[in-house]
């Protein structure tokens, strides 16, 4: 068996700690049991690749701003600044 390393919400740490706890299984087999189980039922003659594709195509449908990339570093935000600034005018 392998290995994974995820980051979960606190929320749904406490509720799978909670549950193992009332069952007296351990966390792995609650979190192995949770992804075995469907969260949504295909469509009814589709597969759960097709409810996957139909997930994916209204994301990339999604509309997202566009502009330039925002930094942390101030120094980085004004590099970029200074990069984009440069490549306007032609």
């Amino acid at each position: 068996m392998k290995t994974l390393t995820i980051r979960l919400p606190d929320v749904l740490v406490t509720e799978i700690e909670h549950e193992s706890r009332s069952r007296r299984v351990s966390k792995s087999d609650v979190v192995r049991e949770r992804l075995h189980q469907p969260r949504c039922a295909p469509a009814a003659n589709g597969s759960m690749n097709d409810a996957i594709g139909a997930i994916l195509k209204a994301s990339w449908a999604a509309k997202v701003p566009a502009g330039p990339p925002r930094f942390r570093s101030p120094k980085k935000q004004k590099l970029a600044e200074l990069i984009r600034a440069k490549k306007l005018p032609r």
